[in-house]
């Protein structure tokens, strides 16, 4: 039976997993409106801790201080990659000539900026209730103790790796590192939240064979994984095409990014096959109300809208809204099929 302590512990966790899902949500919309670098400084906003709405409020000589304090930032940064032999990382953030623009103040940029930090706040502070709560298992299940422990250093980590996105001026591949991490941070809660379920109940036990399951299921979060960075390789390219262009022939974007794309395109072929597969191995194997068949419902019924948002990206020559929904969706489906797994990782077959 699940005590009252162990059911708050499950509960905040299940609002933690939502939160850093708005968090994604958020830095895909600040990702897709261009805001990134609304915010020039870290972790205040222009020097203050709420944000200026018209320019006469920014201090004097801002564009220069900001540059300035950048590239002693990321100089740091750079003899931080040298410490672990990324010499070349290094020496490209050093030799970055984009690092040194400034970006003109825009009100809306700036709020849409400032309102993705609050959201990280907030998981932050959520992560650190969850640390606080997983103690009433510190008899019982240390592995949650311990993983809602290590999320808290892994969400300070992303922070300090936030604040080198502002300082790069958004250099790419910190911007896809900083979305990795997220994953990450996604995946140590959905663990704890589904072994805290799990905990008190007994193993499921079925007639069918549930090895190729469990082994095909892996191999779909590989796959999603995969879909995941070349979708924010496609993404990079497209941030750089918009920048040669001055963000002039939106429409031509998608064209110019290359071969990159035509490979995200391809995978996704591979993506719906994979968890098609994988919803007719589950209603072969499960039945009525049972949590993997509902899961796997709401997988296709992602997988669905995921792919809705890519013809949009595609075909409408890359609306901002379906550029945030399209990471949204891209990360819940990695979530629903890792979550699957875990629950088709407790379940045996029968044996006589």
């Amino acid at each position: 039976m699940i005590s009252r302590s162990e059911q708050r512990f499950i509960r905040i966790n299940f609002i933690t997993i939502i939160v850093t899902l708005l968090v994604i949500l958020a830095g895909g919309i600040v990702r897709s409106t261009g805001s990134g670098m609304g915010c020039p400084d870290w972790p205040k906003c222009f020097d203050r801790y709420i944000p200026p709405t018209d320019v006469s409020q920014l201090p004097s000589g801002y564009k220069e201080k900001y540059v300035a304090g950048r590239i002693k930032k990321n100089e740091k940064f750079a003899k931080y990659l040298d410490g672990i032999g990324k010499k070349e990382l290094a020496d490209s953030i050093r030799n970055d000539k984009a690092i040194t623009l400034p970006e003109e103040f825009n009100p809306a940029k700036t709020w849409t900026e400032y309102l993705n930090r609050l959201i990280g706040v907030f998981a932050g502070i959520f992560m650190l209730l969850t640390a606080a709560f997983a103690f009433v298992y510190r008899k019982t299940a240390k592995r949650i103790l311990i993983l809602s422990i290590l999320n808290v250093f892994v969400i300070v980590l992303q922070a300090w790796l936030g604040a080198f996105v502002v300082s790069t001026n958004l250099t790419q591949w910190v911007v896809t590192a900083h979305m990795l991490i997220a994953l990450l941070i996604l995946a140590i809660s959905i663990y704890t939240y589904s072994y805290a379920k799990q905990l008190h109940k007994e193993r499921s036990v079925i007639m069918y064979r549930i090895l190729w399951l469990k082994g095909f299921l892996f191999f779909t979060i590989l796959v999603s994984i995969a879909q995941i960075i070349l979708g924010a390789e496609v993404r990079e390219s497209v941030d750089m095409i918009a920048k040669s262009l001055l963000l002039n022939g939106r429409e031509t974007w998608i064209q110019k990014v290359g071969n990159v794309f035509n490979y995200h395109r391809d995978l996704a072929i591979l993506v719906i096959i994979t968890n098609g597969i994988i919803y007719k191995m589950v209603i072969d194997r499960f039945s009525g109300k049972a949590a993997p068949l509902l899961t796997a419902r709401f997988i296709l019924l992602t997988l669905l809208l995921q792919l809705l948002s890519g013809f949009a990206l595609a075909y409408l020559s890359l609306p901002p809204v379906a550029q945030a929904v399209h990471i949204l969706f891209a990360t819940l489906l990695f979530s629903l099929q890792y979550y699957l797994y875990l629950l088709v990782y407790r379940t045996s077959t029968y044996k006589q």
